[in-house]
């Protein structure tokens, strides 16, 4: 059976962990490079690859997805930046796919954000709009859908995914218009992360693992590989690291039929281009 192993990681902007003063610790994009090549990932899903600047304005080209690119020598990849907004606050922002065999359809497909209201150091703000990325490669003649998002953390503003549902729905909606093997890792910041495993179940798609916490802050399980019925997982481990307030992590997947065929894009007909290798 092909083996591949697959890199889910929220990299903070390249911004490393410090127990005393994590929002002031500083950004080392080597740190990060070394975390992700450690691992000898097939496959890797990067959230936060950027850094938002104030008002909005999105850097070009992309400078961490720039240097990630040049580092990881060997790999094809596809970035891309959510919708422009003014309103964008200084966290992270963008998502990569990087993938040791090539990348073909790259596409984004932007997530409305409900219009919640929080306070964000004594002013009141609504959030701005989430980001899905898909790409299909092929690997030892099996073509895979490979999705990427970082969902809104209703929990932050004192809501919830389950109240406001649109978002998970939305992806779920992708997911099962993708007929062959498809995975979808990311960071999707539901702190009851049981109800957002249910809701995946319910269209056919497992996550790897359920049980340890992959973020520094608070206890919480919100990064996720979810794959469906064409893969078998083999293995997988979730691994602290200093480069981020997120853990990584790996998993292993074989493919579950040895028959080659090709799967449906299900975001071709709504996609917009946006930035590959």
């Amino acid at each position: 059976m092909c083996a591949f192993r697959v890199l889910q990681f929220n990299m903070q902007f390249g911004q490393i962990w410090d127990d005393a003063y994590p929002d002031h610790a500083p950004v080392r994009l080597d740190l990060t490079v070394a975390e992700i090549l450690s691992h000898n990932a097939d496959i890797v899903l990067l959230q936060e690859v950027e850094r938002a600047n104030p008002g909005g304005e999105q850097t070009e080209p992309p400078p961490n997805y720039t240097a990630l690119r040049a580092a990881l020598t060997g790999f094809d990849s596809y970035f891309s930046y959510p919708r422009a907004d003014p309103r964008e606050l200084p966290f992270g922002i963008g998502l990569a796919i990087f993938s040791k065999t090539p990348l073909r359809g790259g596409n984004r497909c932007d997530i409305p954000s409900p219009p919640v209201e929080f306070d964000f150091f004594g002013e009141k703000k609504t959030p701005t709009d989430r980001l899905l990325i898909n790409a299909e490669t092929t690997i030892d003649g099996h073509d895979l859908q490979i999705f990427n998002t970082h969902l809104l953390a209703f929990f932050m503003l004192k809501s919830s995914s389950e109240v406001h549902n649109s978002q998970r729905e939305l992806i779920a909606q992708r997911l099962r218009a993708s007929t062959g093997p498809t995975l979808l890792g990311g960071d999707f910041n539901v702190s009851k992360h049981h109800s957002l495993v249910r809701q995946f179940n319910g269209v056919g798609y497992r996550s790897v693992q359920t049980k340890e916490i992959t973020w520094r802050r608070r206890p919480y399980v919100l990064d996720h590989v979810f794959y469906n019925r064409h893969l078998r997982p083999v293995r997988h481990m979730v691994k602290s690291t200093p480069a981020s307030d997120h853990h990584v992590l790996v998993a292993d997947f074989e493919f579950a039929d040895p028959k080659k065929g090709r799967s449906a894009n299900p975001l071709s007909s709504e996609s917009q281009p946006g930035l590959h290798a």
